[in-house]
């Protein structure tokens, strides 16, 4: 019967299948790694705080910073056999027939990077067939290198963490927009038990959620694939739950980049959190 071992030498198969498998995650964060190390190089050249911004045509600004270590990622980690969707690049819907996508962005709160403000890092993260399976994200102002996957888990500056343990709204530690704090979106949970940060990059949220230095953060707001992709495979890989803002799921390489929000938890905050946001 299909998917059931019943010989030693099917058992041996599946043995090997696995080990495989684990080899090839192995491999993939020692791109994640070696790509972020790179990044980190170039962006020595650069001073946060004080470098000029250009804005793009859809909007938001763009350093030369974040070419430059576009770059640099593309040559890491780009190649014929992966996919390639960054907020830096031309995106092509040849990444659409590819099983595996990488998803980065070079600079992920480029206005904090403009303004000196040590909320910004470099995220990358690995797609296979829609879900999030490795990534990783660079924050140097903080001294932070996330990195993990499915298979590994996910370790902090090389030490293994995960999600909090939290499961009590009171005082849980939600990371939130800083934009979206100072827009008001986040006042209708003033009043509420939960302690709210503000901080500038997605995926640098996303990322602490993982390392368990925060218990939760969300957004109900339009955000790009590239925002979220490297720290939802953090939260996923540190035992973390990543839905969407009504509870589904989060498909990545799709057609269209934009997301309508998301929910990044630790697992046992996942319910209470979707009843606050939709009580």
């Amino acid at each position: 019967m299909l998917g059931i071992i019943t010989t030693t030498s099917d058992a041996a198969y599946a043995a090997s299948y696995v080990w495989l498998v684990q080899v090839s995650r192995l491999e993939d964060l020692a791109r994640i790694s070696q790509a972020l190390n790179a990044a980190n190089e170039t962006l020595q050249r650069f001073t946060p705080g004080a470098i000029a911004a250009v804005q793009k045509n859809q909007g938001g600004p763009l350093t030369e910073a974040d070419t430059a270590v576009n770059k640099t990622l593309a040559e890491v980690l780009r190649n014929q056999q992966d996919g390639w969707l960054s907020e830096e690049s031309v995106d092509s819907e040849e990444r659409l027939t590819k099983s595996r996508v990488w998803v980065v962005d070079p600079i992920d709160g480029t206005k904090e990077f403009i303004n000196g403000v040590p909320e910004w890092c470099v995220s990358v993260g690995l797609i296979e067939n829609g879900v999030p399976v490795a990534g990783g994200v660079l924050s140097p102002p903080n001294n932070h290198l996330i990195v993990g996957s499915d298979l590994t888990g996910v370790q902090l500056n090389g030490v293994d963490v995960h999600t909090t343990n939290t499961s009590e709204l009171a005082g849980a530690l939600v990371l939130a927009s800083r934009s979206e704090v100072r827009r008001g979106e986040w006042n209708r949970f003033a009043n509420t038990s939960i302690s709210i940060r503000p901080l500038g990059s997605v995926a640098y949220k996303l990322a602490l959620v993982a390392a368990g230095l925060a218990d939760a953060t969300w957004t109900l707001t339009p955000k790009n694939e590239w925002d979220i992709a490297g720290g939802a495979a953090l939260v996923l890989a540190a035992g973390g739950r990543v839905c969407g803002t009504r509870g589904g799921l989060v498909g990545f390489n799709k057609p269209n980049t934009r997301l309508d929000g998301f929910v990044a938890t630790a697992p046992a905050l996942y319910q209470p959190v979707l009843e606050l946001l939709w009580e």
